[in-house]
């Protein structure tokens, strides 16, 4: 049976066109069927005069939409016929298989944990973005969905990342990093000296101790656990280099001949290193730790962005990664010395 992921067709600073053809290029690259919601009359619009498989793209109307700068948690109150709300409910009832939004990230979280719920053990589902490396991508957990956490926490998180890059990326016994100060066990805050510690118990996970912020794209760790506060700042951080090296690079190849002439003979290598840089690449961020699938999308998501976002909501769901996570988590509890991690407190 094909897979049916839901799409947010209102999210994101694009509109829906952008949104709309990224659902028709991840049909056109698959066999998933796609229910987009939102305002009726601007889908059909963005769908006029598209190729695409009708039988496999459906609409549900909805009546309002969350936007950007909203509270998440008055937004799921009082907006329960926006897109957002509507996409996770069929997720709920079983309709789709996964959802997909370039929205309100903190609306996105509030209504999956309300219709979804956690999975069992998990104490704070979380967003794990994904990262290039020098040698394949870094998963780095949580990039804001927790901006105050316990040690617990993190080393969830180290788990629920680890389940992920063996399933998706194909990590045999993926090495998980806790993002710190210094490499030595003794840096770091209060928080991060305790998760360590408690990294340490685990003989099951392959821990490799603490890394700092330089590691992060060197590509000799698998997965890197911090809080959302750091995470995020590690994110934006991240996405503002990458365009002003870019920014930078084209300024210099305009202020000389020689330059251009450069450019023109490493033009292949250029656009390779824009591609692999280029966060719509990997689509968007899995929320990990619900007893669902989901993905939030940068903001300014363009259609490729959609399409892989897509693509990866849909590998979550056939690979069945919170079965993975649950499984992981199980074997952790067996192992002596692990803590515990059934009952965890919020």
């Amino acid at each position: 049976m094909a897979l049916h992921i839901a799409l947010d067709a209102m999210g994101g600073d694009r509109g829906p066109d952008e949104l709309v053809s990224g659902a028709i290029q991840a049909v056109c690259a698959s066999d998933i069927e796609i229910t987009l919601l939102g305002d009726e009359g601007l889908l059909l619009n963005a769908l006029k005069g598209r190729k695409y498989d009708s039988s496999r793209i459906h609409i549900v109307h909805t009546s309002q939409v969350i936007e950007m700068d909203e509270s998440p948690f008055d937004a799921i109150r009082k907006k329960k016929d926006s897109s957002i709300m509507r996409a996770f409910a069929l997720h709920k009832e079983g309709k789709v298989d996964a959802v997909v939004s370039a929205g309100n990230s903190g609306a996105t979280m509030a209504a999956a944990i309300k219709f979804l719920g956690r999975l069992d053990s998990i104490s704070r589902p979380g967003i794990a973005g994904i990262f290039p490396t020098l040698k394949g991508p870094v998963l780095m957990m949580d990039v804001g969905a927790n901006v105050d956490c316990r040690p617990l926490h993190l080393y969830q998180f180290g788990v629920m990342a680890a389940a992920f890059s063996q399933v998706l990326f194909g990590h045999e016994r993926p090495r998980i990093g806790l993002l710190s100060i210094g490499e030595e066990g003794g840096k770091g805050n209060v928080l991060v000296k305790k998760t360590h510690e408690l990294f340490q118990q685990s003989n099951t996970l392959n821990y490799i101790g603490n890394v700092e912020g330089r590691d992060t794209f060197q590509g000799d760790v698998d997965v890197i656990v911090c809080d959302g506060f750091v995470g995020n700042v590690c994110l934006k951080l991240s996405e503002g280099l990458a365009e002003a090296v870019l920014g930078m690079l084209g300024e210099e190849i305009s202020k000389t001949i020689k330059a251009k002439l450069g450019y023109l003979l490493a033009k292949d290598a250029f656009r390779s290193f824009k591609k692999r840089v280029d966060y719509a690449e990997y689509g968007g961020a899995p929320l990990l730790g619900l007893n669902g699938n989901g993905i939030i999308c940068h903001g300014r998501s363009n259609p490729t962005a959609i399409k892989n976002a897509i693509r990866v909501a849909a590998e979550m769901a056939r690979n069945k990664v919170n079965d993975q996570i649950l499984q992981l988590l199980a074997v952790e509890g067996e192992t002596q010395g692990v803590p515990p991690v059934t009952g965890a407190s919020s």
